[in-house]
């Protein structure tokens, strides 16, 4: 399938705002923290196997004083400040998520990696057809951003490491700067213009 590059006129308020690092580092933070699992555990002492009974007397052994075989200080016993489950996730302010996005958006746009393409339609699943046509944009990494599912579209990239397809309301500020280029369909610049300019 051949792409064709089109020229069309870039909304200045999406694509020409101030690009604002704070922002962008911010959004990234949050967005990776909202998929840890948090699922990292460790068991204290009151968790780990072991018998509650005193190991020896406290005096006249010659050995140090021993409470329990579970003490953090014995081998197989508890750990002390160990990790355990909990949440990571947090959210920003929705207008300050905005303007991560349009800061992104113009970054994009002012280093020349903003690429708009027709048409973008594959007739059958094939990773060799989206290989050839990313290639023949001359492009080493893109985020491919479509308007709605399009599941030719979405499944001939998948095997593709330097290619990712989004659909335009999944559009995020981490997959932006992960990726070299921007690639968009008309329909997705669009549906992007309505999204961020609420």
């Amino acid at each position: 399938m051949e792409l064709r590059r089109v020229e069309p006129e870039l909304p200045e308020a999406i694509f020409g705002a101030p690009v604002r690092p704070h922002l962008l580092h911010q959004t990234v933070v949050m967005q990776l923290n909202n998929r840890r699992a948090g699922t990292a555990s460790t068991k204290t002492r009151g968790k780990v196997q072991g018998s509650g009974r005193k190991p020896w007397r406290q005096k006249g052994s010659g050995r140090a004083r021993a409470g329990s075989v579970r003490s953090p200080i014995w081998v197989g016993g508890g750990t002390v400040f160990g990790p355990l489950p909990r949440d990571y996730s947090y959210r920003i302010p929705k207008s300050a998520r905005r303007q991560a996005l349009r800061s992104a958006l113009s970054l994009k746009s002012q280093e020349g990696k903003v690429v708009v393409v027709e048409p973008l339609d594959f007739s059958e699943i094939k990773t060799r057809a989206m290989a050839e046509a990313v290639a023949a944009l001359d492009l080493e990494s893109a985020l491919i951003v479509i308007a709605e599912r399009d599941d030719r579209i979405e499944l001939s990239a998948r095997n593709l490491p330097y290619v990712k397809v989004l659909r335009a309301e999944g559009l995020n500020v981490y997959d932006l700067l992960r990726f070299e280029h921007l690639v968009l369909t008309q329909d997705a610049l669009k549906k992007i213009e309505e999204r961020l300019s609420q």
